[in-house]
């Protein structure tokens, strides 16, 4: 396991009635996330941070920093105000491949393997508004195009219940495998958003598991909310017991990619708070190898939650547990 964070999370951020912190060049966010213990990558903005690519290669490897993915923004610009890969407008459409494959190119530059691409202006407001069947075969033939570009990239697609549109195209773990298969599969993963997935009312442990059974490569950004709006807290801040039982998952796993953290500090200093959601990541990673997991393997086959929780619960806080060993 290998941790990164969102470039853009360094900078100025804006919600829909303020803004936080200063503009800050690339070189300055970066400067930022080399401060941040156990973060050995960056998630780095196509094509709004790489303006100066050669410039910004360079700065890495100064800083000592890999690249997990490249992530390809295709709602920020005017023209994907009524969506990109679902757009009415086939130069839209256009623009939004072209958006991915420059993408890759970056990414190749950058020495990765993955650009990443959430689809948030996708989607419809009101009911007459779309053509659900052609928006689908739309975003279909754009992600197939793009994932057939440098196919040595993977193409990963983050899903998300809702925002910018009422309703999105891609909602869901289970869409987005529908939308990988139908597209071919090839060179095509799956941003797992857990902080998006229990939004959406799923178990982020389950959505992990949904994507490998379908043979589909993970790439994982973590974060936390109350279930009511993207809040982007730092990851178990309302669901420890989840965020714990995702880690389990990913170790049982074998996942040895990056664990990007996608954390919005609005109010808060962001090296301090990337820096505290690190170290509660690296510390539960940790002490997963240190519980029996074959026997809470066993409980878990046989859906024993009360031992199971016992077991976890002792070795968590020890004399102090909430339930008895």
């Amino acid at each position: 396991m290998k941790q990164a964070v969102i470039c853009a999370f360094f900078g100025k951020l804006r919600d829909r009635f303020c803004e936080y912190g200063a503009e800050v060049s690339i070189f300055d966010k970066l400067e930022r996330i080399s401060r941040v213990p156990f973060v050995e990558g960056v998630e780095i903005v196509s094509p709004y941070e790489l303006e100066s690519l050669d410039k910004v290669k360079q700065e890495l490897q100064r800083l000592k920093l890999a690249v997990s993915a490249v992530n390809v923004n295709i709602k920020s610009a005017p023209e994907f105000v009524r969506g990109a890969f679902g757009s009415p407008d086939a130069a839209v459409r256009r623009k939004a491949v072209e958006f991915l494959k420059r993408g890759k190119e970056a990414a190749i530059a950058l020495g990765t393997s993955r650009v990443t691409c959430c689809p948030l202006s996708d989607g419809y407001d009101y009911a007459f508004q779309s053509d659900y069947g052609l928006a689908w075969d739309r975003m279909v033939d754009c992600v197939r195009e793009a994932a057939e570009y440098l196919p040595e990239i993977t193409l990963s697609l983050e899903f998300k219940p809702f925002e910018t549109r009422v309703r999105g195209l891609l909602t869901s773990t289970a869409k987005t495998i529908l939308v990988c298969q139908a597209a071919g599969g090839k060179n095509l993963g799956i941003t797992l958003d857990i902080g998006h997935a229990a939004f959406g009312g799923e178990s982020p442990a389950e959505a992990l598991m949904l994507v490998l059974k379908h043979g589909l490569p993970v790439y994982v950004h973590t974060n936390d909310n109350n279930g009511r709006w993207d809040w982007d807290l730092i990851a178990g801040a309302c669901n420890f017991w989840e965020y714990l039982e995702f880690l389990f998952y990913l170790k049982e796993t074998g996942y040895d990619g990056y664990i990007t953290a996608d954390v919005a500090p609005f109010r808060e200093d962001p090296v301090e708070i990337f820096t505290l959601n690190a170290e509660i990541t690296d510390r539960l990673w940790k002490w997963l190898d240190t519980i029996d997991r074959a026997t809470l393997r066993g409980h878990l086959e046989r859906q024993e939650f009360v031992p199971a929780r016992r077991m976890l619960e002792g070795a968590l806080f020890g004399s102090a547990a909430i339930l008895r060993s």
